[in-house]
């Protein structure tokens, strides 16, 4: 129903063309255990204040819950359900798998940012973390360079030697990663999906022209790169509202005084819109924060249904 190119002309259209995307509802469920939750609304709908929409549109609703202990039980930390509704008269028309509308979202929308970010022919990669968001953002960021091998490194080495294994049927080359200082020294993009409280990408190890690409971390006390990652790169986000927010890796230099607020060069809707060019130089180093939107689910959601009604008629 999804692929990675067609959900990113489908991104891209949304951030240029306008969806009203309040910021995220975000609410804390205390348990007696101290292993608080959360849960999250994440509401859009066509915003007919923008361009191309001629038609009624639509209204969706991600509704999420994380529970960071659910991996102890084999379970996802997020679970999810997406409610797409006709724009005009409000009728449920579709009801989806959150979980996986996310993981695609997620996955492209750094793909689309590294776009513009990555250096051109990026042909090797680092990934940190082995999680279910890991495989779609090798496959998504393959999908827009032509990536030839890949770096595995998670904080148990049987969890990237799994991930390894799900990718033997991919054209690249999966190579579990021992030392991850020197696989991420060699690659032309870094991404990192993780909920580490510790930088795990130290500025010092990153070689002049690549892109770091952060998925994880997404409270202001999670972090995935280190002060001289982000003193070194250019700093992108996916929105400035959430990112700046919620996403520690800028919360944190942005509170102690590293960087200001206009040292973030531009959000993805700028970089969509042609705004602002992105990579400027062969030897930049980027950095693209991402804490997702409520845009991208309802994107994600409308191109599904779209797709889904075509293949019926």
């Amino acid at each position: 129903m999804l692929d990675y190119p067609g959900l990113a002309t489908a991104l891209s259209k949304a951030f240029c063309d306008g969806v009203t995307a309040p910021l995220r509802h975000h609410h804390t469920i205390a348990r007696p255990d101290g292993a608080d939750s959360g849960m999250l609304l994440m509401p859009a709908w066509t915003d007919f204040g923008g361009r191309g929409h001629s038609d009624g549109g639509f209204i969706g609703v991600k509704i999420a819950t994380v529970s960071p202990d659910n991996n102890r039980s084999g379970k996802p930390a997020v679970m999810a359900t997406y409610l797409l509704a006709d724009g005009k008269t409000g009728e449920p028309l579709a009801l989806i798998d959150g979980q996986a509308l996310t993981l695609w979202r997620t996955a492209t929308a750094s793909a689309l940012a590294g776009r513009y970010l990555a250096p051109g022919g990026a042909s090797t990669m680092t990934m940190i973390g082995a999680g279910k968001l890991a495989p779609h953002l090798i496959r998504a960021h393959a999908a827009m360079h032509p990536i030839k091998t890949v770096y595995l490194w998670n904080r148990t080495p049987e969890g990237a030697e799994r991930l390894a294994a799900e990718l033997e049927g991919d054209t690249l080359e999966a190579v579990v990663a021992r030392d991850r200082a020197t696989a991420i020294a060699r690659s032309d993009i870094v991404s990192a999906a993780t909920i580490s409280s510790d930088p795990l990408i130290e500025g010092a190890w990153l070689k002049p022209g690549t892109h770091v690409d952060l998925v994880g971390a997404y409270t202001p006390d999670m972090r995935e790169s280190d002060d001289e990652a982000v003193r070194r790169a250019t700093l992108f986000v996916d929105t400035f509202d959430g990112a700046l927010k919620e996403g520690g890796d800028l919360v944190q230099p942005l509170q102690n005084g590293l960087i200001a607020r206009t040292d973030i060069a531009a959000d993805l809707a700028m970089l969509c819109r042609g705004d602002h060019p992105g990579r400027s130089r062969e030897d930049e180093i980027t950095l693209f924060k991402s804490t997702g939107a409520a845009l991208e689910d309802f994107a994600a959601g409308c191109l599904v249904w779209t797709r889904f009604n075509a293949e019926e008629q």
